[in-house]
C-alpha cells in the first residue's frame, strides 16, 4: 500500500501525509485521484487514530493538506464523499467549510455492501484566509 502511494504521489494523481504525534503515527491524510488540467480536483480522504479522536488532530491535519492542495499543489476543488452513519467526519469536514452536495447512492462496495455515501466539496476560492485560518477561528487555536 505504501509503495503504491508512493508512485501515485511520483506521478502526482495524489498527495499523501502521514499524521505524527509525539512520534509515532496517528493517522493520514490523502488527496488522491488527482486530476489536473481544467478540473484541477482531487478526493479527500483521512483517518485518525480513535484514541486522538475529539481532541482536533484530525480536523487540523485536513485543514493543512487542504490549504497545502489549494496552494502549491494548485487545485480547485476537494471533493470528500462520507458514510451518511458517519457523523464525526461529516462535522468535521462541515466545520471546515465544506458544502455538502448530495447523495451518492450505493457509491462503493465496502464490506461485500454497495453503501451510500454524502459527497460534500471545498473550493479553492470558498474560503479566502484558508482552511487553517477558518480551523483557527472554530476552535480558538
Amino acid at each position: 500500500m505504501r509503495r503504491a502511494a508512493a508512485r501515485r504521489a511520483r506521478v502526482g494523481t495524489s498527495l499523501p501525509f502521514a499524521v505524527r504525534v509525539e512520534g509515532r503515527l496517528a493517522g493520514q491524510v490523502t488527496v488522491d485521484n488527482v486530476v489536473r488540467g481544467a478540473l484541477r480536483s482531487g478526493f479527500l480522504g483521512y483517518w485518525i487514530d480513535g484514541g486522538l479522536a475529539g481532541r482536533g488532530m484530525g480536523s487540523l491535519a485536513v485543514a493543512l493538506v487542504c490549504d497545502h492542495a489549494f496552494g502549491p499543489a494548485g487545485l480547485h476543488r476537494l471533493q470528500a464523499d462520507i458514510r451518511p452513519e458517519n457523523t464525526a467526519s461529516r462535522r468535521l469536514v462541515e466545520r471546515l467549510g465544506f458544502t455538502p452536495e448530495g447523495l451518492l447512492r450505493r457509491y462503493l462496495d465496502i464490506d461485500g455492501e454497495w453503501r451510500d455515501h454524502v459527497t460534500y466539496a471545498l473550493l479553492a476560492d470558498d474560503l479566502p484566509g484558508g482552511a487553517l485560518a477558518r480551523w483557527r477561528e472554530r476552535t480558538g487555536g
